[in-house]
């Protein structure tokens, strides 16, 4: 059963810089597929970055340059950096995983993973 935790959310003003955790559990596939994605009040889900380790990494224009995804395979932790947030980055965060065969959310940001967090609160303040 794989299982994913997140840690590290908060609140933050405009322009700082926060990381969020995942520790993932379970996950014994060969290659592996992991992600973001956010989901704000009365808003549709968002990707926001993946990582695989056949393709690397891929990020929503709207974090492009701002947010860098990384992922330790021996220490099973997921991260995401985020920095010059903006009151629009505000959203539940969630820490997602595909198998890494599958034509999932490696593949397309959009689409619904497999396995996903409780998620992880992040405000951002203007």
């Amino acid at each position: 059963q794989v299982q994913l935790v997140e840690s590290g959310g908060g609140s933050v003003q405009s322009g700082g810089s926060l990381t969020l955790s995942c520790a993932v559990s379970g996950y014994a596939f060969q290659g592996y597929c992991m992600a973001w994605f956010r989901q704000a009040p009365g808003k549709e889900r968002e990707g926001v970055a993946s990582i695989d380790s056949d393709r690397g990494t891929n990020y929503a224009d709207s974090v492009k340059g701002r947010f860098t995804i990384s992922h330790d395979h021996a220490k099973k932790i997921l991260s995401l950096q985020m920095t010059s947030l903006k009151p629009e980055d505000t959203a539940m965060y969630y820490c997602a995983a595909d198998p890494p065969i599958t034509v999932g959310i490696c593949y397309n940001l959009g689409a619904r993973p497999n396995y996903q967090g409780q998620g992880a609160q992040i405000t951002v303040s203007s």
